[in-house]
This record gives structure tokens, C-alpha cells and sequence, in this order.
């Protein structure tokens, strides 16, 4: 499978909301595109680079490089305020492996995934299970909520929601991601809320 790559200093996770306002023209060409064939592009922490690049960025500027693992994205809702700028409402779907990726000249990163499992639904431990109405409440309190259905039964989903609402840092959020257990991911966030 290939698809196109927006390439952020942000982490999506499974079962996400994130807004994104889209600018560069090879972005908005990529979003054009994906709405126009309904499609979804691929939302990949940078391992390297900036976020913003252009061909004409010039020598000395470190190409941009993703982590290996992402989310694709589902454009769910998009909005023109202004000529030039496109702001989107994403819903993140399955995660990501790349196998290999390009530029192109317009400074578009597209890639060969393959599309990982969906952890195994795991119920959440006794240890972590007070985890769950505190989510419940913060989630009631958001402005833009992740989109449902909510699985609070579900360890994975849990968790992948406390990354996306503690201020953890990328790196931490992009290990979070690459875990294939459910109960591992919340076993990293009650470390995380231990300490703090």
C-alpha cells in the first residue's frame, strides 16, 4: 500500500481527533487529492527535519524523516476560512509500518506501508482501573472529544487516549504508539502519572 505522508511534530494515535491547518502546497494538493478520492494519508512523527520544508528550502537544510511507525488519517471534516489555508478535523484509523519512502520534487513524502494489527482487546487491570472515570470526566469535559464510539473497556483505547491528553513528550507518545499490548501502553501511562 502507498500512500502520502504528513510529517509533524505530533504523534496521532488509533481512535484520535487531531485538526490540522494545511498551508504548504504539496499538502494541499495531498488533501485535495484524499478528498477528492476519499482516501487517507499517512500522519508520521519526524525523526528528523522540520516540519515545514519546501525543494527550496536549499543545502544545509536536514531532509525530513519519519519514524517508522504512524497513523493513517481521515479527513472527517475541512473547512476554507481564507484562499490558501485549509484547516481539517482527522480521525486516526489503523497504524503503520514504513518499508521504504521517497520525496518527490515537490517535497511530498509518500511511502509503502504495511498496515499493523489492531492491539488485541484487553480489559483494563484492577491496578489501572481508576484510570477509566477520570478519563470519563476529562473526556466530558473536551471541547472537540475524540470521535466514538468510546471503548473505556478497552486497555489500548484507554491508553492511546491518556497520550493524547497528558503533556508527555513526542518521543515518549511515539513508544507509546509502536506498542503491540494494550496493557503495556497503560502500563506506560500509569508510570508516567506516578511520577508526576
Amino acid at each position: 500500500m502507498e500512500i502520502p505522508l504528513f510529517l509533524l511534530n505530533v504523534v496521532l494515535h488509533s481512535g484520535g481527533r487531531m485538526e490540522l491547518r494545511v498551508f504548504e502546497p504539496r499538502y494541499m494538493d495531498m488533501v485535495k487529492e484524499c478528498l477528492r478520492t476519499n482516501t487517507p494519508f499517512g500522519v508520521c512523527l519526524l525523526a528528523q527535519g522540520a516540519e515545514v520544508a519546501t525543494p527550496e528550502s536549499g543545502a544545509g537544510v536536514p531532509p525530513q524523516v519519519p519514524h517508522r511507525v504512524g497513523t493513517l488519517a481521515r479527513i472527517a471534516d475541512w473547512d476554507m476560512p481564507q484562499l490558501g489555508i485549509l484547516n481539517i478535523v482527522t480521525h486516526g484509523g489503523e497504524r503503520f509500518r514504513i518499508l521504504e519512502h521517497r520525496t518527490q520534487p515537490d517535497g511530498l513524502v509518500r511511502a509503502t506501508v504495511e498496515l499493523l494489527p489492531d492491539p488485541p482487546v484487553k480489559a483494563i487491570p484492577g491496578d489501572y482501573a481508576r484510570l477509566v472515570p477520570m478519563l470519563r470526566a476529562l473526556i466530558d469535559a473536551l471541547e472537540d472529544p475524540p470521535p466514538q464510539p468510546y471503548r473505556f473497556y478497552d486497555a489500548a483505547w484507554v491508553a492511546d487516549r491518556w497520550a493524547e491528553i497528558l503533556p508527555l513528550p513526542m518521543e515518549r507518545r511515539q513508544e507509546i504508539l509502536e506498542l503491540d499490548d494494550g496493557v503495556a501502553r497503560l502500563d506506560a501511562i500509569y508510570r508516567f502519572l506516578e511520577k508526576s
